[in-house]
């Protein structure tokens, strides 16, 4: 008996020893309040040791980030539905910033722009949480951009090309074709391995629909991604939707591959941002936009890049959309645009009016970048196309008041426009690099002038089918090379010959 209670008397010393050992320490946790709610911001008040951009939690299962710091309080613009958000709600800091899912499981998926699921399928098992807001890689891991990025569009592969790595502007007014340029660049990477990432920034639903089916039925939708910021959704979400995006995008740029960002559209992006920062009693500047606007879209941009060798070689191409009213290019969000961009592609409403689809104003539109990304066969065949277009569009307007030309100037005029009924394309039709060469060879050599320019139209439609049966081996090998060899150029030329003949005697 003896024994056992000094047994016992030893088990509980080591208890009480034990548990000296292993008592909890006091912790120190700020718990804020939330002050004043009201179209998607609030005001917090106890958190004083909040960060910049830091991911708040309101409740148990509502967040926001801190946007403006001020003393005794804090503006926060919500990601979740502000009409569930009271005052008096409890808020804890988090610590870090706002992080989005990325990875491989994302390809073929359509998110919100936290990375939830909104396709209805099976939730993600993402690599990891990256943050959206990350640094432009720096300028020593840059390369020069040099590799084609084929949109598929004829008058823009010819004479405004773009690159892997670059960022170039889509810019017109509204319902000219700026989503349907994008749409079909996406549509073209069918044919290559560029993972495209799609951003769209308070859009309707049956536009956001149309986007999806097109590419459904049309492109490489398992090498795709969609965050979407509904209109109906949170400010807060739609301004951070192109973050998550190009966070998403910089996965597949870092690890050596190439990724294509659209970003639909930087108009409303910037609205949406001028209505948090005006809820938030920011200072406005010009047009009422806050002071910062330019470095918002400079910040995002900047992060597409061509990267070095000894960084990967991967590239993140990016095209913003932005908006002009009646065509003003002067307009202060898209003057900041066409600063920050490598580029820009115009959409004139006058030429969409009259049939000329896509309505690219090649006069106004230009790719810093230029022929350094151009394929070689068609860098060849379109050195004096844009020239020759450009005077075409000056004749024109001269004509069109009844002066008298001579013959020179009557031949320039049917050339001109011939070559603007070949590069007319309907839409979700993308062209290869093979059928491109083939449409510039017949442009540049006096295949078209034998036809009449209503019998152009006629003639693109047999074209592809007459080539695919004829000489498709020439074709491949232009488009496995980007070359157009001497042979090659006599087969192609011989048979788009054999078809202008044959037409002409129909």
């Amino acid at each position: 008996m003896n024994r056992l209670r000094d047994d016992l008397a030893q088990w509980f010393e080591g208890a009480r020893e034990r548990s000296a050992a292993i008592a909890p320490l006091p912790r120190v946790e700020q718990v804020g309040r939330v002050e004043r709610v009201g179209d998607g911001v609030a005001i917090v008040s106890g958190l004083p040791d909040a960060g910049q951009d830091e991911l708040l939690r309101l409740g148990d299962d509502l967040y926001g980030m801190a946007v403006t710091l001020e003393p005794a309080s804090i503006g926060c613009v919500l990601l979740s539905p502000w009409e569930t958000v009271t005052a008096g709600l409890k808020v804890r800091g988090t610590g870090d910033g706002v992080r989005v899912p990325v990875g491989e499981a994302l390809l073929g998926r359509v998110v919100d722009p936290l990375g939830q699921p909104l396709d209805g399928g099976q939730p993600l098992d993402a690599e990891r949480l990256d943050p959206i807001d990350q640094p432009a890689p720096a300028i020593i891991d840059r390369d020069l951009v040099t590799t084609p990025l084929q949109t598929g569009i004829t008058v823009i592969d010819a004479m405004i090309p773009l690159g892997r790595g670059q960022r170039e502007l889509i810019i017109g007014d509204r319902k000219t074709g700026k989503t349907a340029i994008a749409v079909d660049t996406i549509i073209n990477q069918r044919n290559s391995d560029v993972v495209c990432i799609y951003a769209a920034i308070g859009q309707k639903a049956s536009s956001v629909n149309q986007v999806l089916d097109a590419v459904r039925r049309f492109g490489a939708w398992e090498r795709c991604i969609f965050v979407i910021g509904e209109a109906d959704s949170a400010p807060g979400l739609q301004w951070i939707a192109p973050y998550a995006a190009c966070t998403m995008a910089e996965y597949f740029r870092d690890r050596g591959r190439d990724a294509l960002l659209v970003i639909d559209d930087l108009t409303k992006h910037a609205a949406v941002y001028r209505e948090l920062s005006l809820l938030l009693r920011r200072p406005p500047g010009r047009e009422a936009y806050p002071g910062d606007i330019f470095y918002v879209h400079a910040r995002l941009l900047e992060r597409s890049a061509k990267l070095a060798a000894e960084s990967g070689g991967g590239s993140l191409t990016a095209l913003p959309i932005a908006e002009t009213q009646a065509g003003n290019l002067s307009a202060y969000i898209p003057t900041n645009l066409i600063s920050i961009t490598d580029g820009q592609i115009y959409l004139e409403p006058k030429l969409f009016y009259e049939g000329q689809k896509p309505a690219v104003n090649v006069g106004k539109s230009v790719s810093r970048v230029g022929g350094k990304t151009q394929a070689p066969a068609i860098k060849a065949l379109s050195e004096s196309l844009r020239l020759e277009y450009a005077q075409f569009l000056e004749l024109e307007v001269f004509t069109r008041f009844g002066a008298m030309v001579d013959e020179a100037t009557r031949k320039a005029i049917d050339h001109g426009r011939r070559i603007r009924s070949i590069l007319i394309q309907p839409e979700y039709e993308p062209l290869s690099l093979g059928n491109q060469t083939a449409i510039l060879l017949a442009v540049g050599s006096d295949v078209l002038d034998r036809l009449t320019p209503e019998a152009v139209e006629a003639f693109k439609a047999r074209l592809m089918p007459w080539l695919d049966e004829r000489c498709r081996q020439a074709l491949e090998r232009v488009e496995t090379t980007g070359l157009l060899e001497d042979e090659d150029r006599r087969e192609l030329e011989g048979h788009l010959r054999a078809l202008a003949a044959e037409m002409a005697t129909d």
